[in-house]
């Protein structure tokens, strides 16, 4: 039985809980909700005669699109390449960076920079540099013998989408490597030292005792990034929209034609919704295994 003072403070912590609630239904659940609701209604504006619900037409519709299969394995390519690649460089740079080298201070500063570098300002950069009659890359290339003549590396559909990979893991990959040095520095010295002592050479302490203390939090950065970087669109649209010939095109640059361009927003929420479902459903996969090997 609660008391006075006890029902009082909880009522308190209500009133405190109520506007982050409030933000969260407003903010977060109605557009949620509104985007699935719209994905069962016919919301065409250059078809404005046509409304009403309808049932899993937009799905159809959608799954039927001739370029449908292209986005989606585009969007895995984009996907996993990407937070491979800035898994990999993140925590090779995080490993280099932890060791006692001089000038370490300004290198963790400098390596910073590709990451705070706002995405249109790094995209319209990589752009110009990668354009093949001005473009300083070609230059590059060919001063090294890498390539004979300047190519078009946004305009062919073999190398446009690894292109925006490669642009994009340059950008990311900092904060894997801020993360990633985080937790290498909560590393026992002593553990190592002992480790070292008793014979286990560099690579057996990379292994069995560096990696595995990484692990929760390679675990999280890696979920977080599928999910970012699967649902980017900005890079993608700022280098090559989706071109060329639907060769780079993902499912978010998809649902921005299926809005912006066709005006057809019931296909644009069901595709998001399809997209939204993948997710929660990964969150809720990630978070019932953490769940059960935290209760372990």
């Amino acid at each position: 039985m609660l008391t006075l003072r006890e029902k009082r403070i909880r009522l308190v912590a209500y009133y405190f809980v109520l506007p982050a609630f409030a933000f969260f239904l407003l903010l977060n659940a109605y557009p949620l909700i509104t985007v699935v609701w719209d994905s069962f209604q016919f919301k065409n504006m250059l078809n404005a005669t046509q409304t009403g619900f309808a049932h899993l037409a937009n799905y159809r519709e959608v799954l039927s699109n001739e370029y449908f299969l292209t986005a989606l394995r585009n969007t895995i390519i984009w996907t996993l390449l990407s937070v491979t690649g800035e898994y990999i460089l993140g925590l090779s740079s995080a490993i280099a960076l932890n060791q006692p080298i001089r000038g370490r201070t300004l290198f963790r500063g400098i390596i910073i920079i590709p990451w705070v570098v706002p995405i249109v300002i790094a995209g319209m950069t990589w752009t110009w540099m990668l354009a093949p009659d001005y473009g300083v890359i070609n230059y590059w290339l060919i001063q090294l013998g890498v390539i004979d003549k300047p190519y078009y590396w946004l305009g062919e559909m073999n190398t446009a989408l690894f292109t925006i990979v490669f642009v994009n893991i340059w950008r990311s990959f900092p904060f894997f490597t801020i993360s990633l040095l985080a937790g290498l520095q909560t590393v026992s010295k002593e553990v190592m030292e002992a480790a070292a002592i008793d014979g286990a050479g560099i690579r057996v302490r990379f292994f069995y005792i560096v990696l595995p203390q990484l692990k929760t939090i390679s675990l999280t950065l890696i979920f977080v990034h599928l999910i970012w970087t699967a649902i980017n669109f900005d890079f993608i649209w700022i280098m090559t929209q989706g071109g060329p010939l639907y060769s780079s095109e993902t499912l978010p640059i998809q649902i921005y034609r299926y809005a912006m361009e066709d005006y057809n927003f019931g296909n644009a929420s069901a595709l998001s919704s399809m997209m939204l479902g993948v997710m929660m459903t990964a969150f809720i996969m990630y978070y019932v295994i953490n769940s059960r090997k935290s209760k372990n």
